[in-house]
């Protein structure tokens, strides 16, 4: 058994022992599976069987897609903790968690306890075993003591899913492999067993009518949208006329170069997702739901606010702190700033 990688933040340690992991696979094998992983996970047909058959299938995910599912986890956990703050979940359960790209994400966003004291319990549960198995030897390396210490439980995902009281249960890239029976009664078996609950789908109109989908059963059982909406009140986009997603950069291993013939060393994968909780969370007061339009002493924010509507605001240079807070703005931000900008 390999030494875990300490002192590394998850981040980092995820990234050198992926990095390992693709130095032994053959290339065209990975491509192959690569490209078999990528048509599945563009395609709209839902499958009664796991995704990922066996080691070839994995090896390939974990290097080709996992990268850019934490990134997407981070960042929607990241979302839930900041308007959650002093929350730390008693413990964390990933349905349909593959390789565990969310708990890794969730360590990230929480790391073990200062003091010493017993790490919060972890569940993965998948109902690919090659998946799983994979998943431990990842975590085997982890620095983080809540990942080394995991469980990796073997469980189909479907209506009979029974998924343990817990914390933080994140539901993350799966339910597209689901039938829409299955899809509700997933999402109602986590927000029976949670605190927290987060959803996170590919950024496409698919994927956010999803976690539409999704959000709305959770309001329905009493929890309180966290984000990235600003409100728990339906959602302002007009359905059909566009989605709301967001945008993280992922850096580009060899294997992304080689299967997408790509030169670049990054690319950025969108997602759209939900974060909710039992308790009252503080939300923002507005998102920045596009990518900001930077123009001549002026820059354009569109925004969907608390007060459940959607706009668009023009800070301009003439505005001072303001206008040098909406320059470094992004795509996903908070608006206004959580603190306001010094003079």
């Amino acid at each position: 058994m390999h030494a875990p990688l300490s002192p590394q933040a998850p981040a980092e340690a995820l990234r050198a022992t992926l990095a390992e992991l693709v130095d032994g696979l053959p290339p065209r094998q990975a491509a192959q599976a690569t490209a078999r992983l990528i048509a599945n996970y563009r395609g709209a047909t839902p499958t009664d069987a796991p995704v990922l058959r066996d080691r070839s299938d994995v090896v390939a995910y974990a290097a080709y897609r996992m990268p850019a599912t934490f990134e997407a986890d981070r960042a929607a956990l990241g979302a839930l903790a900041d308007a959650a703050p002093g929350w730390t979940p008693s413990g964390h359960t990933d349905i349909g968690g593959g390789t565990g790209a969310a708990v890794w994400a969730a360590a990230d966003i929480w790391p073990d306890p200062a003091d010493g004291s017993a790490p919060r319990p972890v569940t993965v549960l998948d109902w690919a075993e090659p998946a799983l198995a994979l998943g431990r030897e990842l975590a085997a390396r982890a620095p983080s003591a809540a990942l080394r210490s995991a469980r990796w439980r073997r469980a189909r995902i479907d209506a009979a899913l029974d998924v343990p009281p817990s914390g933080l249960v994140t539901v993350s890239y799966v339910l597209g492999e689901l039938t829409p029976a299955d899809r509700t009664a997933v999402v109602d078996a986590a927000a029976g067993a949670a605190e927290a609950v987060a959803v996170v789908e590919p950024g496409t109109p698919d994927g956010y009518r999803r976690v539409i989908e999704a959000r709305d059963r959770l309001v329905a059982a009493g929890f309180h949208v966290a984000a990235p909406c600003p409100h728990s009140a339906a959602c302002p986009i007009e359905e059909g006329t566009d989605w709301c997603h967001f945008a993280t950069r992922v850096s580009r291993s060899s294997l992304h170069r080689q299967v997408k013939g790509a030169s670049l060393a990054w690319e950025d994968e969108k997602f759209s997702y939900v974060a909710a909780t039992r308790f009252r969370p503080d939300p923002v007061a507005a998102r920045v739901v596009r990518r900001p339009q930077t123009r001549k002493g002026q820059v354009l924010l569109d925004l969907c606010r608390d007060t459940e509507e959607l706009s668009r605001e023009t800070v301009t240079k003439r505005q001072g702190p303001l206008y040098r807070a909406a320059r470094d703005t992004a795509w996903g931000d908070p608006w206004p700033p959580r603190e306001d900008p010094a003079p």
